[in-house]
């Protein structure tokens, strides 16, 4: 598999299982980019909605991807601390175009002091009817949740104290 190199800037596509283009963010830096593994920052991103809408995001934001596990972890740098967006999501991946992933609707808030939200799940249950997720995936996304849980518990990868704020450091040095 290709692997994004570190300083590209890349776009990040999100998809729905029933291959509908759901989301772009343009111009993520890459800032580690390997086949298994891809690390990549933002800030004040432009962001297009499905529907042709489009918006600016906020902060910046620490983009974690694995092509082994069935989520992603997106940590954003607020004035009162670090808050993380999960998706759960297929495994990336990197096409040489764009980083890309479906979005399976199922999300996890997490605040500074590591408590956390499931988010979603009316969402999800709707899309998996709608759209038919076979019961395969629907298992393999209910595991991937319990592992990307216990990873917040543990404070485990992206989520361990100083992985966003090290990285960030790292964008800098390309901003």
């Amino acid at each position: 598999m290709v692997s994004p190199n570190a300083g590209s800037k890349v776009s990040i596509q999100s998809y729905k299982h029933n291959g509908q283009l759901h989301r772009t963010w343009e111009n993520s830096v890459i800032l580690k980019g390997t086949e298994s593994v891809v690390i990549g920052a933002n800030d004040r991103t432009k962001v297009v909605e499905s529907d042709g809408r489009s918006w600016i995001t906020r902060e910046p934001a620490i983009c974690y991807f694995h092509s082994k596990y069935w989520f992603n972890i997106i940590g954003m740098l607020r004035n009162d601390g670090i808050y993380y967006y999960c998706n759960i999501s297929s495994p990336f991946v990197y096409d040489g175009e764009a980083l890309k992933y479906i979005d399976y609707d199922l999300d996890v808030k997490v605040f500074p002091d590591m408590t956390f939200q499931l988010l979603d799940e009316d969402e999800y249950e709707e899309h998996r009817n709608l759209m038919n997720y076979p019961q395969v995936i629907d298992r393999i996304l209910h595991q991937q949740l319990e592992i990307l849980i216990r990873w917040i518990r543990q404070g485990k990868g992206p989520f361990s104290p100083d992985f966003v704020d090290n990285w960030y450091e790292m964008y800098l040095t390309y901003h």
